[in-house]
């Protein structure tokens, strides 16, 4: 994408009602004006769902569309990216979803204990590398921190093309002795699949089945 495309996406994004972008020090100041707050946002009392790393939104756009009884946030740090979900979501009236700007490593700022009931992790970099571990997803760190803000048996949900972030996380599910819910190695050869981690394609999804990609999901809770 070039830079004046990127620009204009940036310019666009200031005009977008459904999309936050708190600076950094307001959240570690703890003067974010939702965190606990958030069914004041959506006005009423309905069960929040977070995706984190979000990109252009297409999992928080959809169910957001399929659960109108449920609030969707999505939550990215690329605003040229997060810009295609807000968009989407403004020009059809969505208003069961939003979006957030931030990093995630911020996410305990944004939410108060409880506030969470489900999170989907969707196509996140699995971060192969050792050195990189800290900034996978689904490490104990993260894991940790979802657990502050996600309700009592919350599901989290990690949907993913990378067979060791799918294992990586499976053993530390087990090391933690959480609660196992769902787990397929080939979400399109599993009947048992859930309807909307089979029904919805990400742009990077339809990418990764164009290289004969297996697709994995996981379900699970951390308390």
């Amino acid at each position: 994408m070039g830079s004046k495309n990127k620009l204009k996406r940036f310019k666009e994004n200031l005009s977008f009602s459904n999309l936050l972008q708190p600076k950094r020090s307001e959240l570690l100041s703890n003067s974010f004006r939702f965190k606990g707050f958030w069914n004041d946002y959506f006005d009423n009392n309905n069960p929040i769902v977070l995706e984190l790393g979000c990109g252009k939104g297409e999992y928080t756009c959809s169910l957001a569309e399929k659960y109108p009884k449920k609030n969707f946030i999505g939550m990215d740090i690329k605003g040229a990216r997060i810009w295609s979900g807000a968009k989407y979501a403004v020009v059809n009236s969505i208003e069961n979803a939003c979006f957030i700007r931030t990093q995630i490593e911020l996410i305990e700022f944004l939410f108060s204990e409880n506030e969470i009931s489900e999170i989907w992790i969707t196509f996140p970099d699995p971060q192969i590398k050792i050195q990189r571990q800290k900034h996978r997803l689904t490490n104990i760190n993260f894991l940790n921190r979802y657990k502050k803000i996600i309700k009592s048996k919350g599901i989290i949900h990690l949907k993913t093309d990378s067979e060791f972030l799918h294992g990586y996380t499976l053993g530390l599910i087990e090391a933690l002795n959480l609660k196992l819910i769902q787990s397929n190695h080939d979400i399109y050869l599993n009947k048992n699949a859930p309807e909307e981690v089979v029904d919805i394609k990400t742009h990077y999804e339809k990418i990764f089945l164009s290289e004969n990609k297996k697709i994995t999901y996981l379900s699970f809770q951390i308390k």
